[in-house]
């Protein structure tokens, strides 16, 4: 019981008719909820959510108080299952998310979540940097098209790319399907 799952920021401004619209957010989530269901049925206290909350307007999503702040209905917490709230990318970054993985004995975990190029990479990273062995569901994660000057980057190339670099020195990369079928032998 030395694994939790960490889904990050699967929250209703991603979504569409959000303020932040991800590439194809739905089929991520759908992917966050089937890893979820596992962890609820195998090691159900070793689930936590994190939301982002901005702490400043000038973000321009995850606003205090809108509906765009709260966790997407297709992995709504139980009410045993902690939420971690987060002001930046990195997901331990002033949290109490590395006292409660501390607190538990947690060696592992696994990662779930949105944005990509953002959260997940800050977030994947800072826990390798903590000492964590991770995992980084690919297929339940999602992100954006983005564009630097004249140039323009399709969401599939930005996830591909970032979690190509998370792939062996950060993290260990799995399909929904492949995490499914490894922790059922195990």
């Amino acid at each position: 019981m030395s694994t939790a799952l960490i889904l990050v920021d699967i929250q209703k401004d991603y979504f569409p008719n959000g303020k932040m619209e991800l590439s194809n957010p739905e089929s991520a989530a759908a992917n966050a909820a089937k890893i979820l269901e596992w962890f609820r049925e195998n090691q159900k206290e070793n689930i936590i959510h994190v939301q982002h909350i901005a702490s400043s307007p000038a973000m321009g999503f995850f606003l205090p108080e809108t509906e765009g702040i709260d966790i997407h209905e297709a992995v709504q917490p139980l009410e045993h299952e902690r939420v971690i709230v987060k002001h930046f990318a990195n997901s331990f970054l002033q949290t109490e998310l590395e006292s409660q993985l501390k607190e538990k004995g947690i060696t592992k975990i696994v990662v779930a979540g949105m944005m990509t190029h953002m959260c997940i990479d800050a977030t994947v990273r800072a826990a390798v940097d903590l000492g964590y062995e991770t995992t980084l569901i690919e297929d339940a994660c999602a992100t954006k098209e983005l564009a630097y000057q004249d140039k323009v980057v399709s969401a599939k190339e930005v996830h591909y790319a970032f979690v190509g670099a998370l792939q062996g020195m950060y993290a260990e990369v799995l399909s929904t399907e492949a995490f499914l079928q490894q922790a059922a032998t195990t």
